[in-house]
């Protein structure tokens, strides 16, 4: 029994999965305990094929309520249409080929699609089918009649099908799907396809500059903003590449391509390269300033030989170098780019005049700047901080999920890519590599 009481049932959010009849059904019990964990009342809507693979006495459950597939079931409730009335958030995972089908032409034909017309709130689509279907013009144009209505559709993971296949149209894990919809409750128009036909290159996590074997100079990042960002842009549309330092354990963002390092100058060697051609670099990598000048090749052991000095070497400033090779044209001259800064106040100034100089000193286009400190930005799962721009504009960020805070970047980031069109090449790199 629960021990909620009725002010806390009033307040707690209203949630429906719906579940397709795919193999990968199983997952969504996975999402149902996410949201079951965070204090949610959940109504789970499957399908009947949905529960050929995963039986209705497993999602009751995990869900505490009832499980009805038929628009007949407890009529005197009408569920068909309350369900969708009073629901804050429908998540449809699977959504496979026939479901995105039945919802595109406005189908009530059970339980789920009556549900899905009378919602009003946001709706989540997390499809998952074999690489043909996904890629078939039907589905294509069903996924684009949904998003044009406003209903999110997020890209499908690539990776093993059924059987022996691979390819695109893999479920994302039960997490990012969560992480998805717990930023649309925060933020309903979070994920526009305002990014479609754009190359992003996002750098995340930090860099260990090798001191022996076994130390290393780092730092207490954990990559999970620049995940963040790179989600959110893939969902927003964009092709975009993952370049990721050392991270706390992070599985890349579904439809983003990742590319890892280990140095401040194997990212630097990685984002130049992946930059010519690109629409839009987002530097959001905590990379190291300094290195050792000598790599010892052994571990270097206390007593006699231990050094008393460890001589540093300063490391290239990769976001200096984008802006030095925008301007020189090796770049497009009208790619964006987009700096990090994790300061402090001290005796010289606070958190924002440090900004405001170094944005002098990078003449990227944006600066995005987080106070940190024990318990801030770094290694949390929220965050918030400002948005300074080269035309001296300044936006602050309210605290929120780092999905949140990404949304609001790519928000001031999509202007500056107005003038320019989207690279010819980008559907090309897409359709590659979904093919993998």
């Amino acid at each position: 029994m629960s021990s909620l009481s009725p002010s806390d049932t009033a307040t707690r959010r209203h949630v429906v999965v719906g579940v397709g009849g795919g193999i990968a059904a199983y997952k969504a019990c996975g999402l149902i305990r996410h949201f079951t964990e965070a204090g949610d009342d959940v109504r789970v809507v499957p399908t009947e094929s949905a529960l050929q693979f995963v039986g209705r006495a497993t999602f009751e459950a995990l869900s505490g309520n009832p499980v009805h597939t038929g628009v007949f079931a407890d009529v005197p409730e009408v569920p068909h249409v309350r369900l969708g009335q009073n629901a804050d958030l429908v998540v449809v995972a699977p959504a496979t080929a026939d479901l995105l089908s039945r919802a595109a032409a406005g189908r009530a034909d059970d339980l789920l699609t009556a549900t899905l017309l009378t919602a009003r709130c946001p709706i989540v689509f997390a499809p998952a089918m074999h690489t043909e279907m996904w890629d078939h013009p039907a589905t294509v144009e069903n996924v684009a009649t949904l998003r044009r209505r406003g209903v999110t559709v997020i890209e499908p993971a690539s990776g093993r099908l059924t059987g022996k296949d691979t390819g695109a149209g893999r479920l994302p894990e039960p997490d990012e799907i969560a992480g998805i919809a717990e930023l649309l409750l925060e933020r309903p128009d979070a994920l526009p396809r305002d990014l479609e036909g754009r190359r992003v290159v996002v750098s995340a996590g930090g860099t260990r500059e090798p001191l022996d074997p076994v130390r290393f100079l780092g730092n207490r990042s954990s990559g999970k903003q620049g995940y963040a960002l790179a989600r959110v842009a893939a969902q927003r549309g964009a092709d975009v590449l993952l370049i990721s330092g050392y991270t706390s354990d992070l599985s890349a963002p579904a439809s983003v391509r990742v590319e890892t390092v280990r140095t401040a100058e194997d990212m630097r060697t990685a984002v130049t390269a992946a930059a010519v051609g690109a629409d839009a670099v987002i530097m959001a990598a905590a990379v190291a300033d300094f290195r050792p000048t000598t790599l010892a090749t052994s571990k270097i052991k206390k007593g006699a030989d231990e050094p008393d000095t460890i001589p540093l070497t300063r490391n290239a400033d990769i976001l200096a170098g984008l802006v030095a090779a925008r301007d020189a044209g090796d770049l497009a001259a009208d790619a964006a780019i987009v700096g990090f800064a994790a300061e402090t106040g001290d005796q010289h100034g606070d958190v924002l005049t440090h900004a405001r100089a170094k944005l002098a000193r990078k003449k990227c286009d944006l600066l995005v700047v987080n106070a940190v400190g024990e318990g801030k930005a770094f290694e949390m799962d929220d965050n918030d901080g400002w948005i300074l721009s080269a035309d001296g504009t300044e936006l602050a960020l309210e605290h929120g999920s780092k999905a949140l805070m990404s949304s609001r970047v790519i928000d001031a980031l999509v202007p500056l890519l107005r003038v320019r069109q989207p690279s010819p090449t980008s559907q090309e790199c897409t359709s590659a590599d979904d093919s993998r």
